[in-house]
């Protein structure tokens, strides 16, 4: 089958779309007909993260299809199912923290880029039916992520102000989109002026400019919580507008992951700081729940080929996109 496959050199060089052994089910698998997939900026880490003396790798973590064929002792899913794939391995129930031995399909496993895909068959969950194949191929991990950070995490309530640093990225407009329906009061920031723009008609009560002075931008209106995935370069100016008491969750340092802060300033601030990453199962059961009761689709930017993957990195990796980025399958 083809595939997107990385090998030897580190980095998009390392890339090829070539022809790679089609995988079959075993005991407890099924094979997914891939219809559509997802990139996300784990893609991006995977490049340097797969070495160079590895077997080639498949990439990609987001995907969805039709389950073409089942393996020994699958009962639960049947072959014509119309499913997306949890990309989570060995993280079942909700938890604290992933277990030992978590892991995400695209690394250090085979993952979606490709004409099909085989994982266990508690991977391979209903697709929702109001969701296109592309809207249900880009999902799972960014708004799982997104999911998990906001309400595992940070505990949203209805009438809350919720701040998302660096709107644009596809976690970043679930996040905007979940918080709307959970019934808070959004604000945003982004150094593009079309992303603030794509933020208020997705229901922003305020989109500011990254580069202008926060505090006098939001008139010094403090939040109940931040989503904070941009790191570094914005982390102390996210910790400047939480109020007393109020809880910062981070998932991401997308512009650095090291950083100074006034340990005086944060504890007389009761300030809480919670990490978070991906989630479980049980999260992702909890959350295609919501977006079916919401309506909720995710925000799209371009749909690729496979054979396009060059392009789509390549926006991807200069940040030009709003929402998500999906490979069609055919």
């Amino acid at each position: 089958m083809k595939a997107i496959v990385h090998e030897g050199t580190a980095g998009l060089e390392g890339v090829s779309y070539r022809e790679i052994e089609e995988p079959l089910p075993g005991k407890g698998e099924v094979r997914i007909r891939l219809k559509a997939a997802g990139l996300n900026h784990r893609d991006l880490f995977v490049l340097k993260r797969h070495k160079e003396n590895e077997p080639p790798l498949i990439i990609g973590s987001d995907g969805a299809g039709i389950v073409e064929s089942v393996g020994e002792g699958v009962t639960a899913v049947k072959a014509g199912d119309e499913v997306i794939i949890n990309p989570g391995l060995g993280w079942p129930d909700q938890s604290d923290a992933p277990p030992e031995g978590f892991e995400i399909v695209g690394l250090p496993f085979h993952g979606t880029f490709a004409k099909s895909i085989t994982v266990p068959a508690e991977n391979a969950l209903p697709k929702p039916k109001h969701l296109s194949w592309e809207e249900a191929g880009v999902l799972s991990l960014a708004a799982l992520t997104a999911y998990r950070a906001l309400f595992t995490r940070g505990k949203v309530k209805p009438g809350m102000k919720v701040l998302i640093p660096g709107i644009g990225s596809g976690v970043a407009t679930f996040l905007l989109q979940f918080a709307k329906a959970a019934g808070a009061a959004v604000y945003v920031t982004s150094r593009s002026k079309e992303k603030r723009q794509k933020a208020l008609e997705l229901g922003a009560n305020k989109a500011i400019d990254s580069s202008a002075d926060w505090n006098e931008a939001l008139n010094g209106e403090k939040m109940d919580l931040v989503i904070e995935s941009v790191g570094a370069a914005t982390f102390n100016q996210s910790l400047g507008q939480l109020r007393t008491g109020g809880t910062i969750v981070t998932f991401g340092a997308s512009a650095g992951d090291d950083v100074t802060i006034n340990l005086r300033t944060f504890f007389y601030g009761q300030f809480n700081m919670l990490g978070s990453t991906m989630g479980s199962g049980e999260e992702l059961k909890d959350m295609l729940h919501f977006i079916e009761e919401h309506q909720i689709h995710p925000v799209m930017d371009r749909t690729y080929s496979l054979s396009e993957y060059q392009e789509a990195f390549t926006r991807l990796e200069r940040a030009e996109q709003i929402g998500k980025i999906a490979f069609s399958i055919e």
